[in-house]
């Protein structure tokens, strides 16, 4: 199990990012939000965190909170990898008022994997 986020599974595309807000299928649940859509030909799941401006103002709450996020998602990200297809674009949306702790932000981000697993098997039978 490949427990490393590199470059390459990063999401940074502002086509692909424009095209999960406009065309993509979405999951919530409390705080976070994920956006994805099924990428068939790509070879990995690729992945963006955001925390908007608007709810934290200083750019120091917004970079721990994405930090979380993506270690978070470095150690569950086993949940949807898998040899098999379709691999994703996801956008994890912080959308939460408060920052929240990083035990809880880790069980939202399984939960959701979770739900992306489940549709990926439904996509497959």
């Amino acid at each position: 199990m490949n427990k490393k986020f590199p470059k390459n599974e990063k999401l940074k595309s502002s086509k692909a990012i424009e095209q999960l807000f406009s065309n993509g299928k979405n999951h919530f649940k409390y705080p976070v939000k994920v956006f994805y859509i099924p990428e068939p030909t790509a070879k990995k799941t690729k992945a963006a965190f955001a925390v908007p401006k608007r709810n934290f103002k200083l750019a120091v709450d917004r970079n721990r909170i994405k930090r979380k996020l993506r270690e978070s998602y470095r150690l569950n990200k086993y949940l949807i990898e898998e040899d098999t297809n379709p691999k994703y674009s996801l956008l994890f949306l912080y959308l939460g008022k408060e920052e929240v702790e990083y035990s809880q932000l880790t069980k939202t981000i399984v939960i959701l994997l979770k739900k992306l697993q489940k549709n990926k098997q439904i996509a497959s039978t």
